[in-house]
């Protein structure tokens, strides 16, 4: 018999055990990631998060689990539902606080539903969705939703959840041996440009390299960190991860990578990856220079050359951004799953996104026009 438990931080959860029910090593579901958001005050209530994580025990052994949160708002989850809020809350109704199955500030793909990798799997993923749609009802709460979902997670959810998607552009990599046979694979216009734009990049003069987080002192963290703050600054945005965030980073090991252009011992760019075993993810950019082509040196190109280097699978430099089409990267699609407590709310929002649907099929095939590989889309 299964009992569902929720917790109020994830140091309630056992680290191992947690981070062997993942699917797959994504790390921004590691039980270390997490906790580090946790430990230094990225999630906090006056922001909008309070950690709800759902575990499923079977005689006090946990066997399935999920990230969960309550949300008092939708920042730093970049699947929109602001239309959604604003007309439940005209209607007179609560749409705050919701139900989040996610990863804070993480707009990435990757296990949310954590049940393991045997027979048991589907089954315990469609408790973890029973459970957290129970919770909703138990608390009243308008809603629920699952982020960012792996395909094989998609079939948990039953016809009472609202489906939706968006796309990313991912960078595939095709067994290449070295950065130019990459190029060799695009078309000409495109491998013309790539190479200005790194020849621009190269004349500046600026040490570029990738380092690994456990070689970064504090000071370099402090350095990075001031970048990342003023770019969100810079855009009107909130800089959520704090400082101490930053500086926690180096401790989970060959995970955390960054693209530093230096001049001496001062960083003057920076961008940031997480990686699995297969997998190279972009985070954070941040410059205190102007130099053409620099974002797409240490946020593009360096990340390619380095999942080539290390043999990894793909490489997924972030949300949005169609001016990564003509650097390699492909569109892909993105899944949520939402559930609406209201029946006729629920009715009217299924039926807008029917036409939201068309309109992302439609913008697809229009990507698919203008792929950059000179042969099939890669």
């Amino acid at each position: 018999m299964l009992t569902a438990r929720f917790h109020a931080a994830i140091a309630e959860l056992p680290a191992a055990t947690w981070d062997a029910l993942r699917a797959s090593a994504n790390p921004f579901v590691s039980h270390a990631f997490l906790h580090t958001l946790e430990s230094t005050g990225c999630i906090r209530p006056d922001w909008g998060w309070q950690a709800h994580h759902l575990g499923l025990y079977e005689d006090d052994r946990l066997v399935a689990a999920a990230p969960v949160y309550l949300k008092g708002n939708s920042h730093g989850e970049f699947v929109f539902d602001w239309s959604w809020a604003g007309a439940w809350e005209r209607a007179g109704g609560d749409y705050y606080p919701k139900l989040l199955n996610a990863v804070p500030y993480s707009p990435v793909p990757g296990p949310r539903l954590l049940a393991g990798r045997d027979a048991r799997a589907p089954r315990l993923r469609q408790a973890l969705v029973e459970a957290m749609r129970a919770e909703a009802d138990r608390l009243g709460l308008s809603s629920v939703h699952a982020n960012f979902l792996e395909d094989q997670e998609l079939d948990a959810f039953g016809s009472d959840w609202l489906a939706r998607s968006d796309v990313q552009f991912h960078w595939h990599n095709q067994g290449y041996g070295h950065f130019e046979d990459f190029l060799a694979t695009l078309k000409s216009k495109k491998r013309k440009n790539i190479r200005q734009e790194r020849a621009q990049v190269s004349a500046y003069g600026l040490d570029i390299r990738m380092r690994d987080g456990r070689t970064m002192d504090a000071d370099d963290w402090r350095q990075i960190h001031a970048l990342y703050t003023a770019t969100f600054d810079a855009k009107g945005n909130h800089a959520a991860l704090t400082r101490a965030f930053f500086q926690a980073l180096g401790h989970l090991g060959s995970a955390v990578q960054v693209a530093c252009a230096m001049d001496g011992e001062r960083i003057e760019a920076m961008a940031l990856f997480l990686q699995s075993d297969t997998t190279l993810y972009g985070r954070y950019w941040g410059a205190r220079v102007e130099v053409p082509g620099l974002h797409f040196e240490l946020c593009y190109y360096r990340g390619i050359e380095h999942a080539i280097a290390r043999g990894l699978a793909g490489f997924e430099p972030g949300a949005q951004g169609e001016h990564k089409l003509a650097r390699g990267f492909v569109p892909v699609r993105t899944h949520s799953r939402h559930y609406l407590a209201h029946p006729q709310f629920r009715r009217a929002v299924r039926e807008a996104l029917v036409h939201e649907a068309q309109a992302m099929d439609d913008y697809i095939a229009e990507l698919g026009a203008h792929a950059p590989y000179a042969g099939a889309c890669r």
